[in-house]
């Protein structure tokens, strides 16, 4: 318990602080609203693609991974995307609700869950890990470039036009184009590679920093019902379901730890650089994503212990 508390912190600390840095470099005039604009189209155009694009390029092909809990996730992710799109029918005003949407299905998996089932499970988390986040980047960005286009002022809603959104869509564009790559196991050169990993590792701490900066003590209080209830759906009733079901469907060990710790994952930071992009809400996205990396400790801590005590998972 104690151990895993500690890889918890390890992981999402680093996340926290740079939130926290961010707010500050705003409050001291380093950073202002021009540059969080700019950073933030950088991060979703060109960065975070490039990150998606090597992370799907370096799973390995020959890993030998059960389909079960990816269908699973996937499925659990699309039912958790249409519950929290229902419920946020009831629970915000019209214009908020892709940015609620998104932040109460979209988990931090490339980062907080992968590096949590590493810890947990070894190389087996790592792969099982690798192969679920890259399953689930294309599900995830297809449903929020759906449910933003839905309802974003800058955005068309037909459906010729949202097709067009996902087909444009750069993280999407930047895992599609990474497929043929693994399927045909083409191997690029290994400068171009470096470069485009120094170019990739400024995608977190820059989104991270744009988020904090765009948050405040004004901004929090004017989002504080919304962002509390996406919060809460993402980090305590859609992990508890999706674990239960998972439970009843007949996952144990590993698998289902691994399971957990990705529905039990706070929320993208994807999610504020996607909102930003489409002129939303990005005061409630930044506040969703801070609130629920701050209880993020203590639920998955929590559910990691509820299930070992159930005799389901073992570390």
């Amino acid at each position: 318990m104690f151990a895993l508390l500690g890889d918890t912190l390890s992981v999402t600390a680093p996340v926290f602080s740079m939130l926290l840095l961010g707010i500050l470099l705003r409050r001291l005039g380093a950073i202002d609203a021009a540059f969080i604009n700019t950073a933030s189209s950088l991060v979703f155009n060109a960065t975070m693609p490039t990150l998606l694009f090597l992370g799907i390029l370096e799973l390995d092909p020959g890993e030998h991974i059960q389909s079960a809990p990816v269908i699973y996730f996937c499925l659990a992710t699309l039912l958790g995307f249409w519950g929290s799109w229902y419920w946020a029918t009831g629970h915000c005003i019209r214009e908020d609700r892709g940015v609620y949407t998104q932040g109460a299905f979209r988990g931090n998996n490339a980062i907080v869950g992968l590096a949590l089932a590493n810890s947990l499970y070894g190389d087996y988390g790592l792969a099982l890990g690798s192969v679920l986040a890259g399953a689930v980047i294309l599900v995830y960005n297809s449903c929020s470039v759906v449910v933003l286009a839905v309802y974003s002022p800058a955005a068309r809603t037909s459906g010729w036009a949202i097709g067009r959104s996902i087909a444009r869509n750069p993280l999407i564009i930047g895992v599609v184009s990474a497929l043929p790559f693994v399927w045909l196991e083409i191997r690029l050169p290994d400068w171009l590679l470096t470069s485009g990993h120094y170019f990739a590792r400024m995608t977190l701490p820059l989104a991270l920093i744009c988020i904090g900066g765009s948050l405040s003590l004004a901004a929090l209080q004017r989002s504080s019902a919304p962002a509390l209830s996406a919060s809460l759906l993402k980090m305590l009733w859609l992990p508890m379901l999706s674990t239960l079901g998972a439970i009843v469907v007949g996952f144990r060990g590993a698998e289902l730890g691994i399971l957990f710790l990705y529905f039990a994952s706070p929320t993208a930071a994807a999610s504020f650089v996607m909102a930003q992009a489409v002129r939303s809400n990005a005061e409630l996205a930044a506040s969703i994503i801070m609130i629920t990396t701050t209880v993020s400790v203590l639920t998955i801590n929590l559910g990691i212990f509820l299930l070992q005590f159930a005799g389901l998972i073992q570390e």
